[in-house]
């Protein structure tokens, strides 16, 4: 008999051997990732204290854009390194991949905390990662499951569904996710292995690329900044 998986994950006999890594990379990000996004958001904060709260979003959209696409520039670079072999490399990019959900998890717990939204479970930061990684189209399959057209769905309506309701929707993020990854990982981990720098200029485009897709997914998420700070959906002055 199939081992059934716990709820808000992948099943074992559905996902195979790639997606369950995929599906560990991203339980690992989200578990250890809401401390380190309020940290990174009061830090922001703190640097900058005539920063609005647009301000604020601005400067942590474009430190996650340069962090996520310097590092997968320098997985591409590693390839045209002497000596490092395509194996080695592609460990790298695994490594880099983990690196990419990391980030993701603290960019978006980030932008969530100036909107005044703290996610303390684990189950609705997947629901934030899983959806802002796929972007406008992470969006579009949260609205779908919940039969729901509501925009800025991460700033009121993921914070008052049921668990079971978000476990639901994890499990068909994660698949989308799976899908996608599928489908375009091979070319992407080509790109990136390409020998002579190629794959450093292709894996700094990819990277951007990425962010780019979440950095929307963020903003479909929270809608437009809030006029003034907030603090658990409370203003402060």
């Amino acid at each position: 008999m199939a081992r059934r998986s716990e709820p808000g994950t992948v099943l074992a006999e559905e996902a195979g051997p790639a997606s369950n890594a995929l599906e560990r990379l991203v339980e690992r990000a989200v578990t250890t990732g809401a401390g380190r996004a309020r940290a990174h958001a009061e830090k922001v904060t703190r640097a900058h204290p005539e920063a609005s709260p647009a301000d604020v979003i601005a400067l942590l959209e474009r430190q996650y854009r340069r962090r996520v696409s310097t590092l997968s520039g320098l997985v591409g670079l590693s390839a045209a390194v002497p000596g490092v072999g395509t194996g080695i490399a592609a460990l790298l990019t695994g490594a880099n991949i983990a690196s990419f959900l990391r980030a993701s998890t603290t960019f978006i717990g980030a932008v969530a905390h100036v909107h005044g939204v703290d996610v303390d479970d684990v189950a609705r930061r997947r629901t934030l990662l899983l959806a802002s990684v796929l972007g406008e189209d992470g969006a579009r399959a949260v609205s779908g499951q919940l039969g729901a057209s509501s925009l800025y769905w991460g700033r009121g309506l993921l914070t008052r569904l049921p668990l079971g309701t978000v476990r639901a929707v994890n499990k068909g993020l994660s698949r989308r996710l799976v899908r996608v990854a599928t489908t375009k990982g091979a070319a992407v981990l080509l790109g990136r292995l390409a020998p002579f720098g190629i794959g450093a200029v292709v894996g700094w485009v990819v990277g951007r690329r990425m962010a780019t897709q979440v950095v929307t997914g963020a903003r479909d998420a929270f809608g437009p900044p809030p006029v003034v700070h907030v603090v658990a959906g409370q203003s402060v002055s």
